[in-house]
Protein backbone atom coordinates (compact mmCIF):
# COMPACT_ATOMS: atom_id res chain seq x y z
CA UNK A 1 0.00 0.00 0.00
CA UNK A 2 1.14 3.53 -0.74
CA UNK A 3 1.30 6.21 1.91
CA UNK A 4 -1.17 8.94 1.08
CA UNK A 5 -2.59 12.24 2.28
CA UNK A 6 -5.62 12.81 4.47
CA UNK A 7 -7.70 14.16 1.59
CA UNK A 8 -8.37 10.58 0.46
CA UNK A 9 -10.33 10.05 3.67
CA UNK A 10 -12.66 13.05 3.41
CA UNK A 11 -10.83 15.12 6.01
CA UNK A 12 -9.65 18.69 6.26
CA UNK A 13 -6.73 20.32 8.06
CA UNK A 14 -7.71 22.43 11.05
CA UNK A 15 -5.41 24.62 13.15
CA UNK A 16 -5.64 23.44 16.77
CA UNK A 17 -5.30 26.00 19.56
CA UNK A 18 -1.95 25.65 21.31
CA UNK A 19 -0.54 23.28 18.68
CA UNK A 20 2.49 24.04 16.59
CA UNK A 21 1.19 21.96 13.69
CA UNK A 22 -2.13 21.11 12.13
CA UNK A 23 -4.43 18.44 13.48
CA UNK A 24 -6.28 16.79 10.65
CA UNK A 25 -9.87 16.20 11.59
CA UNK A 26 -12.52 14.00 10.04
CA UNK A 27 -16.00 15.15 9.16
CA UNK A 28 -17.22 14.75 12.76
CA UNK A 29 -14.32 16.70 14.27
CA UNK A 30 -12.36 13.62 15.29
CA UNK A 31 -8.57 13.63 14.90
CA UNK A 32 -7.36 10.90 12.60
CA UNK A 33 -4.36 8.91 13.83
CA UNK A 34 -4.06 6.67 10.77
CA UNK A 35 -6.18 5.04 8.09
CA UNK A 36 -6.05 2.49 5.28
CA UNK A 37 -8.13 2.32 2.12
CA UNK A 38 -8.52 -1.03 0.36
CA UNK A 39 -10.07 0.50 -2.77
CA UNK A 40 -7.04 2.63 -3.59
CA UNK A 41 -4.51 0.50 -1.65
CA UNK A 42 -3.32 3.48 0.40
CA UNK A 43 -2.21 4.02 3.98
CA UNK A 44 -2.16 7.36 5.80
CA UNK A 45 -0.47 8.42 9.05
CA UNK A 46 -1.35 11.89 10.35
CA UNK A 47 1.92 13.92 10.33
CA UNK A 48 1.17 15.15 13.87
CA UNK A 49 1.98 11.60 15.04
CA UNK A 50 5.39 11.34 13.33
CA UNK A 51 6.88 11.69 16.83
CA UNK A 52 5.69 8.20 17.73
CA UNK A 53 8.46 5.59 17.84
CA UNK A 54 9.10 3.96 14.46
CA UNK A 55 8.08 0.55 15.85
CA UNK A 56 4.66 1.92 16.87
CA UNK A 57 4.20 3.57 13.47
CA UNK A 58 5.00 0.26 11.76
CA UNK A 59 2.62 -1.63 14.07
CA UNK A 60 -0.19 0.82 13.26
CA UNK A 61 0.47 0.40 9.55
CA UNK A 62 0.39 -3.39 9.87
CA UNK A 63 -2.90 -3.30 11.80
CA UNK A 64 -4.56 -1.00 9.26
CA UNK A 65 -3.28 -2.73 6.15
CA UNK A 66 -4.02 -6.25 7.38
CA UNK A 67 -7.57 -5.22 8.24
CA UNK A 68 -8.26 -3.78 4.79
CA UNK A 69 -6.58 -6.71 3.04
CA UNK A 70 -8.73 -9.22 4.92
CA UNK A 71 -12.02 -7.33 5.31
CA UNK A 72 -11.91 -4.56 2.69
CA UNK A 73 -13.25 -1.03 2.85
CA UNK A 74 -11.73 1.73 4.98
CA UNK A 75 -10.14 1.29 8.40
CA UNK A 76 -9.63 4.42 10.49
CA UNK A 77 -8.13 4.98 13.93
CA UNK A 78 -9.23 8.36 15.32
CA UNK A 79 -9.48 10.30 18.56
CA UNK A 80 -12.67 11.94 19.80
CA UNK A 81 -12.80 15.30 21.62
CA UNK A 82 -12.05 13.64 25.01
CA UNK A 83 -9.01 11.80 23.65
CA UNK A 84 -10.57 8.35 23.39
CA UNK A 85 -9.19 6.24 20.55
CA UNK A 86 -11.95 4.97 18.26
CA UNK A 87 -11.85 2.35 15.53
CA UNK A 88 -14.07 3.05 12.54
CA UNK A 89 -14.65 0.97 9.43
CA UNK A 90 -16.57 1.95 6.33
CA UNK A 91 -17.39 0.50 2.95
CA UNK A 92 -18.60 1.93 -0.31
CA UNK A 93 -22.28 1.33 -0.91
CA UNK A 94 -21.63 -0.86 -3.94
CA UNK A 95 -18.98 -2.98 -2.17
CA UNK A 96 -20.71 -6.34 -1.80
CA UNK A 97 -17.46 -8.05 -0.85
CA UNK A 98 -17.08 -6.02 2.39
CA UNK A 99 -17.68 -8.31 5.34
CA UNK A 100 -19.59 -6.37 8.04
CA UNK A 101 -19.68 -9.28 10.47
CA UNK A 102 -16.01 -10.04 9.90
CA UNK A 103 -15.21 -6.35 10.37
CA UNK A 104 -16.94 -6.23 13.75
CA UNK A 105 -15.21 -9.43 14.87
CA UNK A 106 -11.80 -8.21 13.74
CA UNK A 107 -12.28 -4.85 15.50
CA UNK A 108 -13.08 -6.73 18.73
CA UNK A 109 -9.99 -8.88 18.22
CA UNK A 110 -7.78 -5.81 17.67
CA UNK A 111 -9.23 -4.16 20.79
CA UNK A 112 -8.54 -7.28 22.83
CA UNK A 113 -5.08 -8.18 21.49
CA UNK A 114 -3.77 -4.61 21.20
CA UNK A 115 -5.40 -3.16 24.32
CA UNK A 116 -2.09 -2.01 25.82
CA UNK A 117 -1.04 -0.30 22.58
CA UNK A 118 -4.41 1.44 22.22
CA UNK A 119 -4.34 2.66 25.83
CA UNK A 120 -0.77 3.93 25.38
CA UNK A 121 -1.80 5.82 22.25
CA UNK A 122 -4.66 7.47 24.17
CA UNK A 123 -2.24 8.53 26.90
CA UNK A 124 0.22 9.87 24.30
CA UNK A 125 -2.53 11.86 22.58
CA UNK A 126 -3.85 13.36 25.81
CA UNK A 127 -0.45 14.31 27.23
CA UNK A 128 1.71 15.10 24.20
CA UNK A 129 -0.81 16.33 21.61
CA UNK A 130 -3.47 17.91 23.83
CA UNK A 131 -0.98 18.93 26.51
CA UNK A 132 -2.99 17.67 29.48
CA UNK A 133 -1.16 17.00 32.74
CA UNK A 134 -0.47 13.30 33.32
CA UNK A 135 -2.82 13.30 36.33
CA UNK A 136 -5.75 14.42 34.12
CA UNK A 137 -5.01 11.99 31.31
Amino acid sequence: MRVDTVEQYGCAKVQENGMTGDLERGAEGKVILCAANSYEEKYYLNPVFKGLPESIQKELQIICVLFTEEIGGLFILEFDEEGNLLIRTEAEEADYMYDEIGAALMVKEIQKQRMELLQSLELYYKTVILGLPLEEA
